[in-house]
C-alpha cells in the first residue's frame, strides 16, 4: 500500500514534538479554545492562553487589533520575530486555526498547530499542568496586515459573479440547518441578532468537521483533495471561506491554505452576522419558511 502523500506545508505537530519542544527557548505555546476555563484545568507546560475574542479584537470597533496593538500583544506574550508560536485549542482547534489565520494575516510566519488540539493531546496522555507561565516581554516590531489572507463584505459581492463564472468557489462551512436558512445560528450558541438566515448566492455547503477524524486530527492530504474537489472546490479556483463569526471557516482556510497548498483562499471574517444584516447584499435560502 502506498503511503499517503504529505500535506502542502509543513503547519502540523504532533504530541510527541510537542512534548519534546514546547520548553525550546525559539517556541511559545498558546492554548487558544472557545472554553476558557479549560486552560486553568490543565494546559501544556509554559503554554500562555489567548482569548481570541477578547485578545485578538479592538475593544470599541468590529475589526481587529491595529498592527500596534498586536505588536504590543505579541510583546507580551514573549514572542518575536524568529519565534515558532504553537496553538491548540478545544473542538477540534475552532478558535487554534482562528488564530493561525490572525496571526499569518498580521505578518507573522513561524507559527504550527497541534494536530487534534486538545483532544489529542488528552487521548494521547498528554502531561498537563495548572502553573501559569512567567513571560519575559519582548519587543516585537510593528508589522503590515496581509490583505491577501482576508475577504471584506464588497470583495465577497463583486465574488459572486467569479463564482457564477466558473472561477472562483465560495465555502458556506455551517451546519446544513444554517445554510438552508431554517436557523441563524448554531444549536446552544448565542444568537448575534442577524436579521435573516440563508447563505451568500453561488456558495457551496461543506461544514467545516468533514475536514476532521473522529479524534479530532485532519483526515489525510488525498481525502482532504477528493472532498473538495468533488464539491468544485479545486486550487486553480479563488476561493472564500465564511461561517458565522469566522472561527469555523477559519479552520476551512487552514486545510485549504496550508494543508492542500491552495494559492487563493481568503477568509471572510465578517461573515453571515455582517452579510445577514446587511442593506444591499443578496441572499438565498433552500429551506421555505411556514
Amino acid at each position: 500500500m502506498s503511503r499517503p502523500t504529505p500535506y502542502a506545508k509543513d503547519v502540523l505537530v504532533d504530541t510527541d514534538w510537542l512534548a519534546a519542544h514546547h520548553a525550546d527557548p525559539d517556541v511559545r505555546v498558546l492554548e487558544a479554545s472557545e472554553d476558557l476555563t479549560l486552560y486553568a484545568s490543565g494546559h501544556v507546560p509554559g503554554a500562555a492562553r489567548l482569548d481570541s475574542r477578547r485578545d485578538l479584537w479592538d475593544p470599541t470597533i468590529r475589526d481587529f487589533l491595529t498592527p500596534e496593538a498586536f505588536a504590543a500583544l505579541m510583546g507580551r506574550l514573549g514572542v518575536t520575530l524568529d519565534t515558532t508560536v504553537v496553538l491548540y485549542g478545544d473542538k477540534s482547534n475552532w478558535w487554534a486555526t482562528y488564530a493561525f489565520w490572525f496571526l499569518r494575516y498580521h505578518g507573522h510566519a513561524r507559527v504550527k498547530l497541534v494536530n487534534g488540539g486538545r483532544q489529542k493531546l488528552a487521548a494521547d496522555g498528554f502531561d498537563f499542568t495548572a502553573d501559569v507561565p512567567l513571560i519575559t516581554p519582548t519587543t516585537y516590531p510593528v508589522g503590515a496586515r496581509d490583505e491577501r489572507l482576508r475577504a471584506y463584505r464588497e470583495q465577497v459581492k463583486a465574488h459572486i459573479e467569479t463564482v457564477r463564472a466558473g472561477q472562483g468557489a465560495l465555502v458556506d462551512v455551517r451546519s446544513p440547518d444554517e445554510f438552508s436558512g431554517k436557523v441563524t445560528h448554531m444549536p446552544d450558541y448565542p444568537q448575534e441578532g442577524v436579521l435573516r438566515g440563508g447563505h451568500i448566492p453561488g456558495a457551496t455547503n461543506l461544514p467545516w468537521a468533514m475536514a476532521v477524524q473522529h479524534d479530532g486530527t485532519f483526515r489525510t492530504a488525498e481525502q482532504l483533495r477528493r472532498l473538495y474537489g468533488q464539491a468544485g472546490v479545486t486550487p486553480e479556483r479563488a476561493v472564500m471561506t465564511y461561517c458565522r463569526i469566522a472561527e469555523r471557516s477559519s479552520h476551512t482556510w487552514f486545510v485549504l491554505s496550508e494543508l492542500l497548498g491552495y494559492p487563493q483562499v481568503r477568509n471572510y471574517d465578517g461573515s453571515w452576522t455582517e452579510w445577514g444584516n446587511s442593506v444591499g447584499v443578496p441572499i438565498e435560502k433552500t429551506h421555505l419558511d411556514t
